[in-house]
C-alpha cells in the first residue's frame, strides 16, 4: 500500500495479487491513515480501531464507523499507473452507501409500522441504515429513551465538554431523507409478541412486522448511606458529562470504579479539577481485563499525572452539606473531599420491560440470541450491550461483549436476517481507549486468560501484551505499537489460531534484536508455516 498525492488530496494506492486499486486514504471513522493499516484477504484494516474496507469496492466490511471509502478509477499503461479522481471525493474522504428511501405513505401517528427498532445506539442505527442499503423501502421507526438523535456515547467519558451536535452520528436531515422515523424520549413498557405490538409509557402503541431490541444497559449506582445526595453522577448523556465538568473545574473530583469509563473520566479531569481521586475494589485498574502488570503500568501513568488511587476499598458513605456532596467516606475510614463524584462500577442490561413478554432472558437479564441475532421469538431480533451471543472463534461460547464496534456488527447482522439473508455474526471484538494522549488498543476476548506475554517496555508505555489460555492466544492489547492489534485481529478473523509458543519465541527474538525506534518490529517464527504476522 502507498499514499499518493493527487493535487487536491491523497489516495491509497494498493497492489494486491498484481491488481491495482485506488481508495480514500483515511478511515472515515476517526481519520486514521490506512497506509499504516493491514492489507489482507482483499481488504484493508484500520490501524487504530479495526474497521475493514474492501479494496475492490471501498465498502465498509467490518466496524466501527458508518461510511465507506471512495473507490477511484485506475488505468495501467506500460509502467505508468494513472488514478482518476474528483476533487470533491478527494476532499470528502468518506462515502455513504446508496440507500433506498421510504415509499410507504408517511404514517404520522399511525399505529402500524414495518420494522420497529427499540434503542438508538450504534446497533439500532446500523440496523436501520443496513435495511435501507439493502433496498428495504417500507417504514422504519427508531425509538430511544434519549432526547437526542443517535450519538457517539463512547465519547462521553473521553470528552466531557462535547455537545450533542458534536457527538451526533448522523444529522437530522439524514433521517428525513431516508425515511427513518425517530421517536425520542420514548420509553417502551410492554412488548406483546403474540399481537406484534409494543406499548409506550404514554400509552402510545405501535404494531410491527419485525422488531429489533437494542435497549443497551443501565449503569449500576451506589447503595451506600447518602446515595441520594446531589452532584453524584453516572454518565449516560451529554448533559451528565457537561455537568460533571462544570462542577469539577478547580474543585475536588472523586471517581468510583477503575474500569474504562472511570479511568477515562479521571484522565480528562486531571487538567481541569483541583484534585482527582479514584476508588477501586481491585488491587490495580483494569486488572481483570488487562492483567496485573499492564494495570500497574497504566496506574503509574495516572499517578504521574496527579491522580490519587484508593485501592481495595469501597465507598461506605456520601456526606452532604445543604444537600450537595461534600465528602466521600471509604470503608478504609479514609475521608475524601469531593465536590463531584462519578460512579463507573458497571452496568446491567436494560431489559426489565421484557420480563413478562415471553422473549427469553437469562438469569442476569441478558437476551440470548443465535448467530443470526434472532431471539427465541420469530421475527424478534436483539443486538448491542443487552445480548449474549455465540462467539464464533471461541467455539461459539455464549458471551456478552458491550463494545461500540460489536454493537455495529450485530445491528447489521440483525438487519440482514430481517431480510432473510442468513448472515451470521463472526466479527473479532475490537476496542480502544485514550488517556493522556495515549491510545490503548485491544482485540479478542480475553476472559479467563491464564498467562500474559509482554514484549516491549511497560515503563515506557510502548508494549504489546498477548493474553493466552492454555496454548492459544485469545486477546491482545497494545500501546504505541500500531498496527499490531489490527494484525492480530485480522489473523483471528481469518480463522487461524495463534499459538502461545509462537509469541513466546517472537518475544525472545524481539528482546534480542528490537530497536527502540522501530515502530513495526519483525516477528520471526520457528514454524515451517508462515509467521502469524506475515
Amino acid at each position: 500500500m502507498r499514499e499518493v498525492e493527487l493535487g487536491w488530496g491523497k489516495v491509497l494506492l494498493v497492489k494486491d495479487n498484481g491488481e491495482f486499486h485506488a481508495l480514500g486514504h483515511k478511515c472515515p471513522h476517526y481519520g486514521a491513515p490506512l497506509v499504516k493499516g493491514v492489507l489482507s484477504r482483499g481488504r484493508v484494516r484500520c490501524p487504530w480501531h479495526g474497521a475493514c474496507f474492501n479494496i475492490s469496492t471501498g465498502d465498509l466490511e467490518d466496524f466501527p464507523g458508518l461510511d465507506s471509502l471512495h473507490k477511484f478509477q485506475v488505468k495501467i499503461e506500460k509502467e505508468k499507473v494513472t488514478v482518476r479522481a474528483s476533487k470533491q471525493a478527494l476532499q470528502l474522504q468518506r462515502r455513504t452507501k446508496v440507500m433506498a428511501k421510504c415509499i410507504s405513505p408517511s404514517a404520522g401517528h399511525s399505529s402500524s409500522t414495518n420494522v420497529l427498532i427499540v434503542g438508538a445506539g450504534a446497533a439500532g442505527l446500523v440496523c436501520a441504515e443496513t435495511l435501507r442499503q439493502e433496498g428495504f423501502s417500507d417504514r422504519i421507526v427508531l425509538c430511544t429513551l434519549d432526547r437526542h438523535l443517535p450519538y457517539d456515547r463512547a465519547k462521553l467519558s473521553k470528552t466531557l465538554d462535547a455537545q450533542p451536535e458534536q457527538l451526533a452520528l448522523r444529522p437530522k436531515e439524514f433521517f428525513r431523507a431516508y425515511g427513518i422515523e425517530m421517536l425520542t424520549e420514548a420509553q417502551v413498557v410492554t412488548v406483546d409478541v403474540r399481537n406484534k405490538k409494543v406499548v409506550f409509557k404514554d400509552g402510545f402503541k405501535l404494531e410491527y412486522s419485525k422488531l429489533l431490541l437494542a435497549p443497551g444497559s443501565s449503569p449500576k449506582t451506589l447503595t451506600c448511606k447518602g446515595k441520594d445526595v446531589e452532584n453524584v453522577f453516572t454518565i449516560r448523556t451529554p448533559e451528565d458529562a457537561n455537568r460533571v465538568l462544570r462542577l469539577a473545574r478547580g474543585r475536588n473530583a472523586v471517581v468510583v470504579g477503575a474500569g474504562f469509563l472511570g479511568m477515562e473520566v479521571a484522565a480528562y479531569l486531571t487538567e481541569k479539577a483541583h484534585s482527582v481521586s479514584v476508588v477501586e475494589l481491585e488491587e490495580t485498574p483494569f486488572r481483570r481485563f488487562l492483567g496485573e502488570r499492564v494495570g500497574r503500568a497504566l496506574m503509574k501513568m495516572f499517578e504521574n499525572n496527579r491522580v490519587k488511587f484508593y485501592m481495595q476499598t469501597e465507598v461506605s458513605e456520601l456526606r452532604a452539606q445543604e444537600g450537595k456532596l461534600q465528602e466521600v467516606v471509604l470503608k478504609s475510614s479514609k475521608v475524601l473531599r469531593a465536590d463531584v463524584c462519578v460512579v463507573g462500577i458497571g452496568a446491567v442490561p436494560a431489559t426489565g420491560f421484557l420480563r413478562q413478554s415471553g422473549i427469553g432472558l437469562d438469569s442476569r437479564g441478558f437476551i440470548p440470541v443465535n448467530k443470526m441475532m434472532q431471539t427465541n421469538i420469530p421475527g424478534v431480533f436483539a443486538a448491542g450491550d443487552a445480548v449474549t451471543f455465540p462467539l464464533a472463534w471461541r467455539n461459539n461460547r455464549k458471551v456478552n461483549i458491550p463494545h461500540w464496534q460489536m454493537a455495529h456488527a450485530q445491528g447489521r447482522v440483525a438487519a440482514q436476517n430481517m431480510l432473510a439473508q442468513e448472515a451470521e455474526i463472526n466479527t473479532v471484538p475490537y476496542l480502544w481507549t485514550a488517556m493522556f494522549g495515549k491510545s490503548l488498543r485491544y482485540a479478542g476476548y480475553g476472559e479467563g486468560f491464564d498467562d500474559v506475554i509482554i514484549q516491549g517496555d511497560l515503563e515506557e508505555l510502548k508494549f504489546v501484551a498477548f493474553y493466552t489460555k492454555s496454548d492459544e492466544v485469545i486477546a491482545v492489547a497494545s500501546m504505541n505499537y500500531d498496527p499490531i492489534v489490527s494484525k492480530v485481529a485480522e489473523v483471528l478473523a481469518s480463522g487461524r489460531a495463534i499459538r502461545k509458543r509462537e509469541v513466546v519465541y517472537a518475544a525472545q527474538q524481539v528482546r534480542a534484536f528490537f530497536l527502540i525506534d522501530c515502530s513495526e518490529p519483525f516477528f520471526p517464527s520457528p514454524m515451517t508455516e508462515p509467521s502469524f504476522l506475515a
